[in-house]
């Protein structure tokens, strides 16, 4: 084989993803740049560090939301309860931490400690209801998590009678008001839980799972992957994650209100879909959702110290969300209706684009375990093909390899979308 040739379809490949990297996960970058500007100009204190670790700060709630979120969305299901979630957790901890059942506490008296296993518990536990009644009993997933966000605002309203508990133990605070290094510990947390989420997107094969049920649930488990168990354990992740945010939240402001949380979906929908999640399912990337993150969290913060009134700011927040999804859809690909997938022989035509799937047969067969005939049973396989690959169809091999997969139905791509 041409090693020159081989050379320029790697470079081509490379290339090829560099270029749906800034086009779909840093598209923001230019923006947020141009916020940061006209920051330093509306205030000479908007670059000072300490504004900006602020808005660090103040996003990181938020941005542990949008993880949960993002998650949810790219399986392709919703979750509204997350919000109601942030203000619940933390006010049962918080109820039975306080002893004083003047101010509305329960007079148990637990510790810090305590009361962080008990608003993550109650987070999990959220998770599972919500999965478990959208995966078992098929209920629609928008109404489901809308209904359970309404139950538990009723349900903080009522713990307390409507009062805000403070004079709660520093152990429960420790995680909102702390800092390592001089930096808080809640944007350490978030950090964290961004690399770790995005290492496992890409990489790990629950995350490439997650993608491909959004992509085509049905195709997902033809090909063998664990639909609804999957599905369950993205609604409890998501659940936990946002009990810590409740927790994180609360230490931030030494209290725990009855509203805590409300109205807090919206901004996380906002800075999930203009970091680029689909709310189809199946594409987007958790970069572009901190992207988003960020975004926002700067945009609030040159907005309020322009003295703009906060009914504006939430006008803004709408006017972006339309304006990325016009963008999204103006330099999108090809519309997933429109993508037939492989032939029966399990091949791809560059030359048609209409034979063209958005997620590879290869990438498929990441998904779910390289199901090729040595690694998995004969009888529990489909019958196999051999697939040629041009690199910019199956970024994830050596050109033109030859190998033998999993010969997956042709509807299982005619949803599904690269990531």
């Amino acid at each position: 084989m041409n090693v020159d040739a081989v050379q320029g379809e790697a470079g081509a490949g490379t290339t090829g993803v560099l270029r749906r990297l800034f086009t779909r996960d840093l598209v923001l970058i230019p923006v947020i740049i141009v916020v940061i500007i006209v920051g330093s100009f509306v205030s000479p204190g908007f670059l000072i560090p300490e504004n900006l670790m602020n808005v660090l700060q103040q996003s990181s709630e938020l941005s542990i939301l949008v993880i949960a979120e993002s998650i949810i969305l790219l399986c392709g299901k919703f979750d509204l309860s997350l919000e109601s979630t942030v203000g619940f957790a933390p006010m049962i901890a918080a109820w039975l931490m306080v002893s004083d059942t003047s101010i509305g506490g329960s007079g148990v008296g637990a510790s810090g400690y305590t009361g962080i296993a008990v608003a993550l518990a109650i987070g999990l536990l959220i998770g599972l209801i919500n999965g478990l009644l959208i995966v078992k009993l098929r209920l629609n997933a928008f109404i489901t998590t809308l209904a359970v966000l309404i139950l538990l605002r009723g349900a903080t309203l009522g713990t307390t009678n409507g009062q805000t508990l403070f004079n709660l133990p520093d152990s429960f605070l420790y995680l909102g008001s702390a800092k390592w290094l001089g930096v808080p510990v809640s944007i350490w947390i978030a950090g964290i839980l961004y690399a770790l989420a995005a290492t496992v997107m890409r990489y790990h094969r629950f995350g490439r799972a997650i993608y491909a049920i959004g992509g085509n649930p049905e195709a997902a488990r033809v090909a063998g992957i664990p639909v609804d168990r999957i599905t369950i354990a993205v609604y409890v992740l998501g659940g936990g994650l946002a009990g810590l945010a409740g927790i994180m939240l609360t230490g931030r402001i030494a209290s725990v209100m009855a509203s805590q949380g409300q109205n807090t979906i919206f901004y996380v929908f906002a800075a999930a879909v203009i970091g680029g999640i689909s709310l189809n399912g199946g594409q987007g990337r958790i970069i572009g959702a901190l992207s988003g993150v960020i975004l926002l969290g700067l945009l609030q913060n040159v907005l309020t110290l322009s003295q703009v009134a906060a009914f504006w700011i939430d006008a803004a927040y709408g006017a972006i969300i339309l304006f990325a999804l016009i963008v999204t859809r103006l330099t999108s690909e090809a519309p997933r209706d429109n993508c037939r997938g492989p032939d029966s022989a399990g091949y791809t035509s560059k030359d048609n684009p209409q034979r063209r799937c958005n997620i590879s047969q290869r990438e498929w067969a990441r998904a779910c375990g390289k199901c090729n005939t040595a690694e998995r049973d004969r009888s529990s396989m489909k019958p196999v093909v051999k697939i040629a690959a041009e690199a910019s169809e199956y970024p994830y091999g050596h050109p033109r390899t030859r190998k033998t997969y999993c010969a997956h139905p042709p509807t299982m791509c005619g949803r599904a979308r690269a990531a």
